[in-house]
């Protein structure tokens, strides 16, 4: 009997830590609590590792030494494939290569509303000398401040934004600064209106006018809470949506990590066509959110994608700016166009 519940135990062991590992294979990373847990994969890690640790310990003990070393082998094996996963997506750069002629640098930074100052978001962004920058949680009014403090340190900017309502809450509040270099742009319809867009919290789709450059995204899904569960899925879905085949760069909170992403993508992209730049370019394990929590624990859940027009060459997670109100931090990336 005794012997049948260890192998029960075992078994089940080794189901869980697959699931935590590999998610995105189980289809279950949408799904509460995992969809919470596998956020902090660097945490997974740890807790593989701790429990790896204990049961070598407990093996001591002749009564239990079979099963504590079947649960240690599988702890082991999740802690290694663990970190073989965060290691491939980056544990963090530090510089971005030269800006070239065409290069293009885009910054997103959920600001948390008024917690982060206008001028704060617009030092940094023209010291990252960014050409497009998103804003969640920020209304236009805000957004307008950043642009004129851009333009006033000789980085002029335009602001678009979507929002829903007007009840005081900036998170419902999405804006977006593009530089005029890339052209004359304007945010459609639907998402000024919310016909179409993500459902608790505004993104904005800005299309060029002149009919060059990429359509611009600026991406807000709502937080996996427990009873917006449906909804955040929904969200990260019409986001894919955005991603189709033309020439797209979206950037944003997208309170996701590329696991909950691992079945939206399309042709081997990230989410939809569009690949996830911060995972390709040494960035994909440092966490956004939240700045509580050093950069390696916490969570990478804001990301600028891109789609096959766009090869990104460098990419940076901001700690240095932990303490400016927000409670996440800035990513800046580098794309240059292909072809």
């Amino acid at each position: 009997m005794l012997r049948l519940l260890g192998i029960l135990v075992t078994v089940l062991s080794a189901i869980v830590a697959a699931v935590l590992t590999w998610p995105s294979f189980f289809r279950v990373a949408d799904i509460y609590p995992i969809a919470q847990i596998i956020a902090f994969r660097i945490l997974v890690l740890g807790g593989f590792a701790a429990a790896a640790a204990v049961l070598l310990l407990l093996a001591l003990i002749r009564p239990l030494r079979a099963l504590a070393l079947s649960l240690a082998g599988i702890a082991v094996i999740a802690t290694v494939a663990n970190g073989v996963i965060v290691v491939s997506r980056g544990l963090g750069t530090d510089t971005l290569p030269e800006k070239g002629a065409d290069s293009v640098r885009v910054m997103t930074w959920n600001t948390a509303g008024d917690a982060t100052s206008a001028q704060s978001v617009a030092q940094i962004a023209v010291a990252m000398d960014a050409d497009i920058v998103t804003l969640p949680e920020t209304t236009i009014e805000t957004g307008e401040q950043v642009a004129i403090a851009m333009r006033e340190l000789g980085h002029p900017m335009w602001a678009h934004h979507a929002e829903f309502g007007e009840d005081g809450w900036d998170a419902r509040s999405t804006t977006l600064l593009i530089a005029p270099e890339l052209g004359d742009y304007a945010v459609i319809e639907s998402s000024v209106e919310g016909t179409t867009n993500t459902s608790t919290v505004p993104s904005a789709v800005a299309m060029p006018v002149d009919g060059d450059g990429p359509i611009v995204v600026a991406a807000h899904a709502v937080a996996p809470r427990r009873s917006y569960m449906q909804h955040w899925r929904e969200d990260l879905q019409w986001l894919a949506d955005q991603c189709g085949d033309e020439n797209v760069i979206m950037a944003g909170d997208f309170n996701a990590t590329i696991d909950h992403m691992g079945r939206l993508g399309l042709d081997g992209g990230t989410l939809g066509h569009c690949h996830d730049a911060a995972s390709e370019t040494g960035n994909g394990s440092v966490g956004t959110w939240s700045t509580d929590m050093p950069g390696l624990l916490g969570a990478p859940i804001d990301h600028v994608l891109a789609s096959e027009n766009w090869r990104p060459t460098g990419s940076i997670v901001l700690r240095s700016l932990d303490g400016s109100g927000s409670d996440h931090r800035p990513l800046i990336v580098q794309l240059e166009p292909v072809g």
